[in-house]
């Protein structure tokens, strides 16, 4: 059996419940090792075999599932964050369907929610922004055209651009060729819940300058939107004057 796990943001103790007994019990163990936090190996049991997949092909990591699977050993294949995001499980999937092995998913705390968590924001603040728009800038990786950043920046809403902060000057170019301004509130958040974490606050129009400012290059998400900083409506849920499922208006 596999088990892609979600190692969570990057504190050892964000992972899931699940995630960690997972680890705990697995015999074999492969790592996103560019980005996991290599302190979460320190639940796996003396006798696991580890490997790295960032030194690895797809092909080097589907074999060592399959030959752990002939051995009938368990296996955690271990994303950072939630790997449904950016993780390219998919073309694992499908791998170990053709060869009949099973797996299963285990979610994780994604880095946009650790971002946002670090700089104690909320991405769907009423009056303000009700949707959240994760994407990345086109590099090495395509992306379809309809979904540039130009074109995505176009919504104003809340956004965790992922993948992007070794490109910051093209990223602030995109951004504002959408609905959002030099003024637009933006932050950058250099590995969100690790020790070394860091926040910088700027605007769309010092995106680059902050980022070369605070040497981040890497490994950061850029946060934009008026989410940031802007006045905003009390929710409806905790209105008074508002009548719920569970209570009804007091005035």
């Amino acid at each position: 059996m596999v088990h892609f796990v979600g190692a969570g943001p990057g504190a050892p103790d964000l992972i899931t419940l699940r995630g960690a007994e997972l680890l705990k019990q697995a015999d074999v163990i492969i790592y996103a090792g560019s980005l996991v936090n290599p302190a979460l190996l320190d639940m796996a049991r003396e006798d696991c075999e580890i490997h790295n997949s960032a030194k690895m092909t797809l092909e080097q990591v589907i074999d060592v599932m399959k030959q752990a699977e002939a051995a009938g050993r368990t296996t955690v294949r271990l994303h950072t964050g939630d790997p449904c995001v950016y993780g390219a499980i998919r073309e694992q999937m499908d791998a170990l369907d053709e060869l009949g092995i099973p797996y299963d998913d285990v979610p994780g705390v994604s880095s946009f929610c650790g971002a946002a968590a670090a700089l104690r924001a909320e991405y769907t603040l009423p009056g303000v922004s009700q949707s959240v728009i994760i994407t990345r800038l086109a590099g090495r990786t395509p992306v379809p055209e309809a979904e540039s950043l130009a074109s995505m920046a176009s919504h104003g809403a809340s956004m965790a651009v992922f993948l992007s902060s070794g490109m910051l000057g093209r990223v602030q170019e995109e951004l504002l060729k959408g609905a959002y301004t030099e003024d637009t509130p933006a932050a950058l958040v250099y590995k969100a819940t690790w020790p070394e974490e860091k926040t910088v606050r700027c605007t769309v129009g010092t995106l680059a300058q902050a980022g070369e400012e605070h040497g981040i290059s890497k490994t950061a998400l850029v946060l934009v939107g008026n989410f940031l900083d802007s006045p905003y409506e009390k929710s409806k849920l905790y209105d008074p004057t508002f009548t719920t499922e569970f209570r009804e208006a007091s005035r």
